[in-house]
């Protein structure tokens, strides 16, 4: 949502943003107390906006998605650049096997966590392990390769 790409949404963004939260909960059968988009932005803002300057800012945003879109979110925010993510591939394919298996993908997001101050146990870095591999393994191998990782 952040078209601008300057980590935030706010105004018609931020509309976009609700209007399609809406949608989902509706077609999750979340029934709604209150049609007024208008109100729920205001409730919204009130609850998640934590520094009230009327844009919801990427950790602020995190603090509401769910597991998977929050640790994306993570990611993005500390390998922002292509040379970054190059860097990181680099360190973690320790094998230089050209693929980052499971152990070697669980050691980076065991360093993303460390880096961004997020506590983990070993039960949640082997989930967020499996979920990253489910969403981005298109070939099913149990590796990411580099086009998957890229994603």
């Amino acid at each position: 949502f952040p078209s601008v790409g300057n980590g935030y949404i706010e105004g018609k963004e931020l509309e976009n943003f609700f209007q399609e939260l809406e949608s989902a909960r509706k077609g999750a059968g979340v029934d709604s107390k209150n049609d007024n988009l208008g109100d729920k932005m205001k409730e919204f803002m009130h609850k998640y906006d934590k520094n009230a300057d009327g844009k919801i800012e990427m950790a602020e945003l995190a603090q509401i998605l769910p597991t998977e879109e929050n640790f994306l979110l993570c990611f993005r925010q500390h390998v922002g650049s292509s040379s970054e993510f190059m860097e990181a591939w680099r360190r973690y394919d320790t094998d230089r096997s050209g693929y980052i298996e499971a152990n070697e993908l669980k050691g980076f997001l065991s360093d993303l966590l460390k880096k961004a101050n997020r506590p983990y146990d070993e039960p949640k870095l082997q989930e967020y392990t499996q979920t990253i591999l489910r969403m981005f393994d298109m070939n099913g191998d149990g590796k990411l390769g580099l086009s998957e990782m890229s994603r």
